[in-house]
């Protein structure tokens, strides 16, 4: 690292350069961030369209937020003196160990450097645009550094704040997982707008895309390994305290060796329970298990009910679930205790483990250990 003085700034780097410059990280990920007293960090932010830079510092136990004043000859401050770039004005609060208002008495003791996982927008190439997702397009792209081709979710720039939160949100789920069927996060590009999530490139699409195209060549084995896929996915989150709540065909995808990946990790939240309050917002319907459109009740159990839907997808060949009826008709006939048949060529034991995943009461569904040591088995029967 050198001196401090080097690691901390120089007038000739960019202010992109400094390890300490967050990009337009938002404020609750700074916060996180920030843990002991003069942790410090430099952030940008969009106010009414203007640009400001933000000096984030933990101090008194609570984050505080001060904007780099620009003066007159566009040279920056705070109540000190004024200097020709941000990189100097930092590299003066820091080293002088004055604090950067007297009334807030905030001293700068630790940079805190970008996670490794914060990525330059600069080191990635887009190239195709693959698909839509609930905040941007997504796109294949090249990580220039490695030459890895990677997909790359994309936030309109014109999203509220509060959408971007959520959309980093997945990002910071993914980040802590490492499975064979649970899509893997590269990185986020957060130095500029727009900001990215970058995930390995799964070729193959997605799952109800491959079901439905390879409809008449699809074998029972495997089918079954697809249903096997799954359930290790959602038995390594189960375990780490994730709710999907949005285990659909549609949200997994295949990759070259057939492996089935759960993604879209949009609407997952990690607690072992959680009730939703913000109205019903693009709630799967019928994917989705009746505690929790009928009181808004998530647990583990919620994903197991919408398992047993995804495992009817596989053997419908990518059918749509509950055909010939509109969501609230579906809804209804659950509660009543309507339950779909069986698609042709369903072996009767995943049959039956679709009807327990679809128990009215979550307590009586099995849990995903239970159902993947099920369908392990199942698939051991068939050659």
């Amino acid at each position: 690292m050198g001196s401090s003085k080097s690691c901390i700034g120089s007038s000739t780097r960019s202010l992109v350069d400094e390890e300490w410059f967050h990009g337009v990280l938002p404020r609750e990920e700074v916060v996180r961030l920030l843990t002991r007293e003069g942790d410090f960090l430099v952030r940008e932010t969009t106010r009414n369209t203007e640009h400001e830079m933000v000096l984030s510092v933990c101090w008194g136990g609570v984050s505080k937020h001060f904007i780099v004043q620009t003066t007159q000859e566009g040279q920056y401050r705070f109540e000190g003196p004024a200097f020709p770039t941000i990189q100097e004005l930092i590299l003066y609060q820091h080293q002088s160990g004055l604090p950067v208002t007297s009334r807030s008495g905030a001293v700068l003791r630790q940079p805190i450097a970008r996670e490794v996982w914060e990525l330059n927008n600069d080191d990635l190439l887009l190239l195709d645009k693959i698909g839509r997702g609930n905040f941007g397009d997504v796109y294949k792209a090249r990580l220039r550094t490695t030459n890895q081709e990677v997909a790359v979710k994309t936030c309109r720039v014109t999203v509220p704040d509060e959408h971007k939160r959520k959309f980093l949100q997945e990002g910071r789920i993914l980040k802590q997982y490492d499975h064979p069927n649970i899509v893997k996060l590269i990185g986020i590009c957060v130095q500029k707008q727009p900001i990215m999530i970058v995930m390995e490139l799964v070729v193959g699409g997605s799952l109800l895309t491959f079901l439905r195209n390879n409809a008449t060549n699809l074998a029972l084995k495997q089918q079954l390994l697809m249903c096997k896929d799954t359930a290790a996915g959602m038995r390594y989150l189960e375990s780490k305290n994730c709710i999907h709540r949005d285990l659909a065909a549609r949200n997994c995808l295949v990759s070259s060796d057939n492996t089935v990946k759960i993604s879209d990790f949009g609407m997952s939240r990690e607690e072992e329970e959680y009730i939703v309050s913000d109205g019903m917002k693009q709630i799967p319907i019928k994917w989705t298990a009746p505690e929790a459109l009928n009181f808004g009740k998530y647990t583990s159990l919620c994903d197991v009910w919408s398992y047993g839907v995804l495992t009817w997808e596989i053997f419908a060949k990518g059918g749509t679930p509950y055909p010939g009826y509109s969501n609230s008709k579906a809804r209804e006939k659950i509660d009543q205790g309507y339950r779909m048949p069986a698609p042709d060529g369903t072996p009767n034991e995943m049959y039956q483990l679709m009807l327990r995943c679809w128990e009215y009461q979550p307590e009586n569904r099995p849990h995903f250990d239970q159902i993947f040591s099920i369908v392990d088995k199942i698939c051991s029967n068939y050659r």
